[in-house]
């Protein structure tokens, strides 16, 4: 039987960091892996940065919908639809605001007989575990059925505050192994079963955020990706993107995580869709995008002269 692994875990955790090292050492160890991305806004983005790993066949991308409620439908289907293969194993990598107790509740009913039970793997920011305001709840949500709790982003935090981060989660979920990334070792995934912790209900419209795209222009120098991303309102809590940038003919993916830090790395190959800035988080709209990067090109532009 194939098993299925959900990766869930709050914005900028650390999920498709986790998925890539999942699906590299399962290759590695001759599994098979077939890859579901979701997002609100445009997963072909994230689908094409594992094109280098496996063959575009085994990605699929659902975007635009809310697999923990309205999009879990298409979601069974996509899996139910997925090839037999010796070997296989299935990643699912849910958006960052999913309600993942529903998520479990309703990915477990309607499978194919040849799947084995969905396990949940939730991904930690031990960082900002918790500093999260008004969307602690959901970040806890999203521990609560997880068999496995992974935790990233440990540079430069205390042991005391690791422990405290360890502490909390068995709290709410004691059955849950926590590990680190660094730690984390694949030959686990096998000998974990389905939580049987008993979750408290989410209000499920905190899982229910506003996200928006824009086309992107070919942006003058890197500088002007920082000038974006700090004009872009803190609360819209994700930020993506994708352009060329100064001379470079190829792509620069970029990303905002929560905490504020930019990072940008190559892109491969050329972005389906054109150039794309992508935001999800309270206050995501066109016209606010619209207008960060118009400032951002011309503060840029204006540093040249």
């Amino acid at each position: 039987m194939e098993s299925i692994i959900t990766i869930v875990g709050f914005l900028g955790a650390g999920k498709t960091t986790l998925l890539k090292h999942l699906v590299t050492k399962s290759i590695e160890q001759g599994w098979n892996p077939f890859v579901i991305l979701n997002d609100y806004e445009n997963a072909n983005l994230d689908v094409q940065q594992f094109l280098e790993q496996i063959d575009a066949n085994s990605l699929r991308a659902l975007s635009g919908s809310c697999i923990c409620c309205s999009g879990i439908g298409e979601l069974r289907n996509f899996v139910n639809d997925i090839p037999e293969r010796e070997n296989g194993i299935t990643f699912i990598e849910a958006n960052g605001t999913s309600d993942a107790c529903s998520l479990m509740g309703f990915l477990g009913v309607g499978l194919n007989d040849r799947y084995e039970p969905p396990i949940q793997i939730s991904v930690v920011d031990a960082k900002n575990w918790q500093n999260r305001g008004e969307f602690n709840e959901l970040e806890l949500n999203q521990i609560q059925v997880s068999s496995l709790v992974i935790l990233t982003h440990l540079e430069g935090i205390s042991e005391e505050r690791k422990s405290f981060v360890i502490r909390d989660i068995k709290r709410v979920n004691s059955s849950a192994e926590v590990t680190s990334m660094e730690a984390f070792n694949l030959t686990i995934l096998p000998k974990l079963t389905p939580s049987t912790n008993k979750p408290q209900q989410l209000d499920h419209l905190k899982a229910h955020w506003s996200s928006c795209s824009v086309d992107l222009p070919y942006l003058p120098n890197s500088s002007c990706i920082n000038e974006l991303c700090k004009r872009l309102p803190d609360n819209i809590l994700r930020v993506k993107g994708c352009t060329k940038v100064g001379d470079d003919d190829s792509y620069t993916y970029f990303q905002r995580t929560p905490s504020g830090e930019v990072t940008m790395k190559a892109f491969y190959g050329e972005p389906t869709t054109g150039p794309k800035l992508l935001c999800v988080g309270p206050g995501s709209d066109p016209s606010v995008l619209e207008q960060a990067i118009t400032e951002s090109i011309n503060i840029a532009n204006a540093k040249t002269v």
